[in-house]
């Protein structure tokens, strides 16, 4: 069965939405290595709510890209 347009343009902003957050994690993660700075930590607490929250989406993001190779054409 084929995707439809739509289907494809969803899943499309979905890959980039899971990429946006994964190159906010890995600097993040690069911050904490380098200078030992936890940017989202600084922002929105130590383990805040919303700091979990943002935490949980940058994993979801990796997981989400591994079993879903995102299809991100050039158009």
């Amino acid at each position: 069965m084929e995707e439809t347009k739509e289907e494809k343009d969803k899943k499309d902003v979905i890959s980039w939405i899971a990429l946006v957050l994964l190159v906010i994690g890995g600097l993040n993660w690069g911050l904490v290595g380098l200078i030992k700075l936890d940017l989202v930590k600084a922002i929105f607490g130590e383990m805040t709510t919303l700091s979990r929250i943002i935490y949980l989406l940058v994993g979801i993001s990796a997981v989400y890209m591994v079993l879903m190779p995102p299809k991100m054409d050039k158009k």
